[in-house]
């Protein structure tokens, strides 16, 4: 009896871990074919929020790409500077390393803010649209000229804090991270709550001077790729304020509200995001 070979399809693994600089690895979730949609996590965590987005875009024949910033989750966390310059820096190394090209970059609060940075810095290399969710843009803390979001003490006192307690810190962010205390279940709020766990408490502190010191408003002028802007209605942590301050200064923008969703929209009303987000890629 003759006996038939099965042809096997030849996978080359991909790199979950790219070096930026000596001694400084991130992590990078990396999957599916077709135009990359490359998704940069938010203050305090890391690729791993973007679970429920990426079987949908693998789905829908995107390459889903994301990548934990230095500091937090898998990523190395070493004691250097945690600005939005060094952490756009290092996605403009991982873009090349993985030769990307027309992708879609979407950041997520602290992730947008950082994602706007790459944007002006770099002239949109290897980006042609830009997706802010939730973003900590153009500023995250008030000012004489901007009356929005948290006052400068506010985030002070959360720096206190970290060095303080820092599980503290994080229980007290998640009662504030969605519309309601309950908007999110309990299993949800654990899990969210290990990768906050898993950040640097250095990286953690630094990155929230970053995020009270930074004026986006110069940046948003250099946009010059379609962007939609993804915002929660009862956000506060980047307030809807925030949303309109962006739509307007980034020409031809589109904003599309979360009229159900408090910061984590991309967990809230996860069909309406990931929905918003294909449409947005598929044009």
């Amino acid at each position: 009896m003759k006996k038939h070979k099965e042809k096997t399809k030849a996978v080359t693994a991909r790199a979950e871990y790219i070096k930026v600089e000596n001694n400084v690895h991130l992590h990078v979730t990396d999957a599916g074919e077709g135009r990359p949609i490359v998704l940069i996590p938010g203050w305090p965590l890391s690729d791993e929020m973007y679970e429920y987005q990426y079987n949908d875009l693998i789905n829908k024949n995107f390459r889903a790409i994301g990548i934990t910033l230095r500091g937090f989750g898998k990523s190395d966390k070493p004691y250097e500077a945690y600005n939005y310059d060094v952490h756009a820096a290092d996605i403009k190394v991982v873009l090349k390393k993985l030769d990307i090209k027309d992708a879609v970059l979407v950041g997520f609060s602290m992730g947008g803010a950082i994602a706007i940075r790459y944007v002006s810095q770099y002239k949109s290399a290897r980006v042609s649209k830009l997706v802010l969710a939730g973003a900590a843009a153009p500023i995250w803390t008030q000012r004489e000229d901007f009356p929005y979001n948290l006052p400068k003490t506010a985030v002070d006192d959360l720096i206190k804090q970290n060095f303080a307690d820092r599980p503290k810190l994080l229980s007290d962010f998640a009662k504030i991270f969605s519309a309601t205390e309950t908007s999110l279940n309990e299993g949800i709020g654990t899990w969210l709550n290990g990768i906050g766990l898993s950040a640097s408490s250095y990286a953690t502190a630094q990155c929230l001077v970053a995020l009270r010191d930074t004026d986006l408003r110069p940046d948003l002028a250099n946009i010059a790729i379609p962007t939609l802007i993804l915002h929660g209605k009862h956000d506060k942590i980047c307030s809807f304020d925030l949303a309109g301050q962006m739509k307007a200064a980034i020409p031809g923008s589109l904003l599309v509200p979360f009229q159900k969703s408090g910061h984590s929209l991309f967990l809230e009303e996860t069909h309406k995001f990931n929905t918003e987000l294909i449409k947005f890629a598929e044009k």
